[in-house]
């Protein structure tokens, strides 16, 4: 007996950024699937989900942030528990997407005795079922190889640099710290149309502090320019308003900074509020509540690029040529 199979792509979010996921569902062209999450009086999570997924190619989507009152590890312990719903109601292939991957900065042991958490977060994603993993602009690629499986690390790039072209002219693309230059470089080549140059800015966060940065100097010329501070993620600011200040002593015109990611935790709104900073743009992987929507604060949308992506893993076509291979880079 002879049957041709029909592949299936079924979507499913959990409550962190439903708003992202129903643009990724718009974007190919299907509605998401109903997960039927009960949250129980003692905080645990059930979902059970509305229809059959037996034999679909599954997505579970969750950016790992905290809102509406419940925390980053919620939003991960909520995935985790979605993808092993799937993997029970025997799915043919769980996929983890995560625009926003939690604990991305702790990739390594800087001190003694600390943990390295963005392994384990991948260890568990292994662990309740998921065979592949989607996010967008890790911290550092290393994470790319904590998860047992194939990682498909995503780039805000395109969607950032579009952006620049409409905008700006002549601009030089400064990096925060040394370790983003590769990508302020890439990014400056990308933009060599419109005039634009490289910069980037040297700093010191002091030993044993978090959530501090002093930025000490420029290495090369911003004077009379309009200068893009991009980063992956703003989280409490910090580090792009010292570096937009120093950027300003130096003989900026004007400064605007680029995230992939708006964390935008603590004091962040009312540092960027209250910096001379002109325009914040930052992408669509977290949500941005209401309390956080400043009138500098520009936000763009992720959801096509990621549908995208989605779209190629899930005909099995390669996603690197979404971004000519530089995701990879």
């Amino acid at each position: 007996m002879e049957k041709v199979t029909t592949k299936r792509m079924s979507l499913y979010s959990g409550r962190t950024h439903p708003a992202l996921a129903e643009e990724v569902g718009d974007c190919l062209g299907i509605e998401l699937g109903h997960p039927n999450l009960v949250e129980f009086a003692n905080g645990e999570y059930r979902p059970r989900f509305g229809e059959s997924i037996r034999g679909s190619d599954v997505f579970v989507m969750q950016s790992h942030y905290g809102c509406d009152g419940r925390s980053i590890n919620d939003s991960i312990m909520e995935q985790l528990i979605m993808i092993d719903a799937a993997y029970r109601a025997s799915a043919k292939r769980i996929t983890a997407v995560c625009p926003f991957y939690g604990y991305a900065r702790q990739d390594r042991k800087a001190e003694g005795r600390e943990p390295i958490t963005a392994r384990l977060v991948a260890d568990l994603f292994k662990a309740a079922g998921a065979k592949r993993m989607v996010s967008i602009d890790l911290h550092s690629g290393q994470i790319q190889g904590f998860f047992e499986g194939p990682v498909d690390h995503l780039t805000a790039m395109p969607v950032l640099e579009s952006y620049i072209r409409q905008h700006a002219e002549n601009p030089v693309i400064v990096s925060p710290d040394a370790g983003r230059i590769k990508v302020a470089e890439r990014m400056a080549q990308h933009l060599s149309d419109k005039g634009a140059d490289l910069a980037f800015i040297y700093k010191r966060r002091p030993k044993g502090t978090t959530n501090v940065t002093e930025a000490k100097e420029v290495i090369g010329d911003v004077d009379g320019r309009l200068c893009i501070l991009t980063d992956d993620m703003i989280d409490s600011g910090s580090t792009i308003c010292s570096a937009a200040d120093i950027l300003l002593k130096r003989g900026a015109t004007e400064v605007w900074a680029m995230a992939t990611h708006g964390v935008l935790s603590g004091p962040a709104i009312d540092r960027l509020k209250n910096s001379r900073i002109e325009r914040v743009v930052l992408t669509n992987t977290v949500p941005l509540p209401p309390e956080k929507q400043i009138d500098k604060i520009e936000v763009l949308s992720i959801a096509p690029l990621i549908a995208s992506a989605l779209n190629a893993v899930f005909d099995d076509t390669s996603v690197s040529e979404i971004f000519g291979g530089e995701n990879q880079a």
